[in-house]
């Protein structure tokens, strides 16, 4: 295979700088925002309802890892198996691990995957997953995150064989809020706008934005409620955010579960109970029986808005996540560029 490398400029090509393959890398993280917008100077992508993974490839040394730096190699055995047979053997790339309900990449249905660490499971589940690529941060003993986007996403295209399981994440200049419409209308996530010259940055930056279809975020279970009639497992999840430290109220959801989630979940929260509320807000159960839980799990959550007093309006649980840690979790805030 030619080396992607050559392609690139001759001054950007000789700043790269040298340097061993790296044992972790912090993500970059995009910033929401409601001022969608279209500018040239941007590109915009696909939302991928999914998990973040960063893949790692030093030799015949192969590391699925999440954003919390969890090894997921037995999780998705199909994508590390393809992330070996690739020509190119020192490189580290980002993306999103998917799984599709139809046409619409469905967190939900991701979650048969996550909570298992069995490879023989995993290729046993009946759910197929999918890993789309959109940056690439690290190749040939190369740093590239110094690197403009648009250059990057040019190595990226040439570094690697796209194949069935591993797919190169493609982007649309330009036309922000065109996009978006149409994106929604496709029932899609979303949209992250990309600044086209910017570098890699490891952590939060308002040089990638999230364009949300519908509201929905990360928040930590602090405890349930029980049960009422023929439900089994719980009634509510009590949900919050930190806010300076301290556990933030943000109401409950009780929709969003099967019988077996209810089961499992519940096995998961009782691991964690205790005697005391974990939120810093008085939590008004309206007469239910409510247990507390020790606030490490956190779950994805679909809402409306948010009510003027902090609350969710008409939450839905839409699976836990493993690749954020519970003391991360803060309300998002839409900011402008």
């Amino acid at each position: 295979m030619k080396n992607p490398l050559d392609k690139l400029p001759g001054e950007q090509r000789d700043s790269l700088r040298k340097a061993s393959h790296p044992e972790w890398t912090e993500p970059m993280l995009a910033r929401l925002t409601h001022d969608h917008f279209s500018d040239p100077e941007w590109l915009f992508e696909r939302k991928l309802d999914g998990e973040r993974v960063l893949v790692f490839r030093d030799g015949d040394r192969v590391r699925l890892l999440s954003r919390n730096r969890k090894e997921l190699s037995e999780t998705y055995p199909e994508i590390a198996e393809a992330i070996a047979a690739q020509s190119a053997d020192d490189f580290v790339v980002d993306g999103e691990v998917v799984a599709f309900d139809g046409k619409v990449t469905s967190f939900s249905r991701l979650q048969g995957r996550m909570q298992t660490k069995d490879a023989e499971e995993a290729r046993n589940s009946g759910i197929a997953v999918y890993y789309y690529v959109f940056d690439i941060i690290h190749f040939g003993g190369r740093r590239l995150d110094k690197l403009p986007l648009r250059q990057r996403k040019s190595v990226l295209r040439k570094a690697l064989d796209f194949s069935r399981r591993v797919r190169f994440t493609a982007h649309r200049n330009e036309r922000g809020e065109a996009l978006l419409k149409d994106a929604c209308a496709r029932g899609w996530e979303g949209l992250i706008a990309k600044l086209a010259d910017s570098t890699y940055t490891h952590g939060r930056s308002s040089d990638w934005l999230k364009f949300k279809c519908t509201a929905g975020q990360e928040l930590v279970i602090g405890g349930y409620t029980a049960p009422k009639g023929e439900r089994e497992g719980f009634g509510a999840l009590l949900l919050g955010y930190y806010e300076d430290d301290e556990l933030r109220y943000a109401g409950r959801v009780g929709t969003g579960f099967d019988d077996e989630l209810l089961r499992s979940l519940k096995k998961k929260m009782d691991r964690r109970s205790r005697k005391s509320s974990p939120f810093d807000d008085e939590v008004k159960a309206g007469g239910d029986s409510v247990t507390w839980v020790t606030p490490e799990l956190v779950a994805e959550i679909g809402f409306t808005e948010w009510t003027s007093d902090g609350r969710l309006r008409h939450p839905r649980f839409l699976g836990l996540r493993r690749d954020k840690s519970a003391r991360s979790v803060v309300r998002e805030e839409p900011g402008a560029r």
